[in-house]
């Protein structure tokens, strides 16, 4: 994966891997907000539009809600985060990743 494919907006990393647009959270995002302790998540096939609340987040420090980065449909959610929320805390901020979406108009994501 080409780093030119990875933008970050609010908080979140969008990485386009050539299909799908991965979303989930950066470093600062896990700083800002201290241990993740739990995560509503949209479900597979939500249509959301970007601005959208994304995902809402209760950690430590806050509780945040996040926006959509894009617009589009979700395709896949990591099912990670209801088996262990402690993937939302991993130093390597791509195992946090949130969902993916489908369905996206490239140039939505180039302006990022």
């Amino acid at each position: 994966m080409e780093k030119k494919c990875l933008r970050k907006k609010d908080n979140l990393w969008v990485l386009f891997n050539g299909k799908e647009y991965c979303v989930g959270l950066t470093k600062e995002a896990q700083e800002e907000l201290g241990a993740v302790t739990f995560a509503s998540l949209k479900k597979v096939g939500t249509a959301l539009k970007q601005g959208d609340t994304l995902v809402e987040l209760e950690a430590e420090k806050a509780v945040s809600e996040f926006p959509s980065p894009l617009t589009g449909v979700i395709s896949s959610v990591n099912e990670k985060i209801d088996q262990n929320i402690e993937i939302l805390n991993d130093s390597d901020e791509m195992n946090a990743w949130l969902v993916s979406f489908k369905d996206v108009d490239p140039s939505q994501f180039d302006e990022l």
